[in-house]
């Protein structure tokens, strides 16, 4: 659970604070558990919850209102072109890029290839519609493969 919060606030300290404040908040809605779904992924969402709700809070994160500018998205899947030899990529390079984004393109890479959440999952967890997680998740994707190719 520290790894967890620890990828969405970014920092070791409040990264702590963030998980027992989370433990917290599990204790005390221990009677709201409902056993449908497991008690990690129950525990995992309060405290990816609570750091988004932690960082929101400590910073000035703004996702993007693609309400008020009109955009063309082509979906494409693949995070990364031929151009990257897939072979020379380490785990840690790939993290590092991702942490060296646009805090809007972090959040949701990191929700929905780390942390495993679908997109509708995540558009819920930070309160924004659909159609702007998906252009902000392909945005990211986007800006993500830019900056792989260029460290390599």
């Amino acid at each position: 659970m520290y790894n967890v919060a620890y990828r969405i606030v970014k920092d070791e300290h409040f990264a702590q604070d963030v998980m027992q404040e989370g433990f917290l908040r599990a204790f005390t809605k221990i009677n709201d558990y409902k056993q449908e779904v497991a008690f990690g992924a129950w525990l995992k969402k309060i405290i990816v919850n609570y750091s988004i709700d932690f960082y929101k809070k400590n910073n000035a994160f703004q996702m993007e209102d693609l309400n008020k500018t009109l955009y063309k998205i082509e979906e494409n899947d693949t995070i990364l072109s031929g151009n990257i030899d897939l072979n020379s990529l380490k785990v840690k390079q790939v993290i590092d890029s991702i942490s060296g984004l646009k805090d809007n393109y972090r959040m949701v890479l990191t929700l929905f290839y780390i942390e495993g959440y679908d997109q509708e999952e995540i558009s819920e967890i930070l309160n924004i519609s659909y159609p702007n997680c998906r252009t902000t998740l392909s945005r990211a994707k986007e800006s993500l493969r830019k900056k792989l190719e260029e460290d390599i």
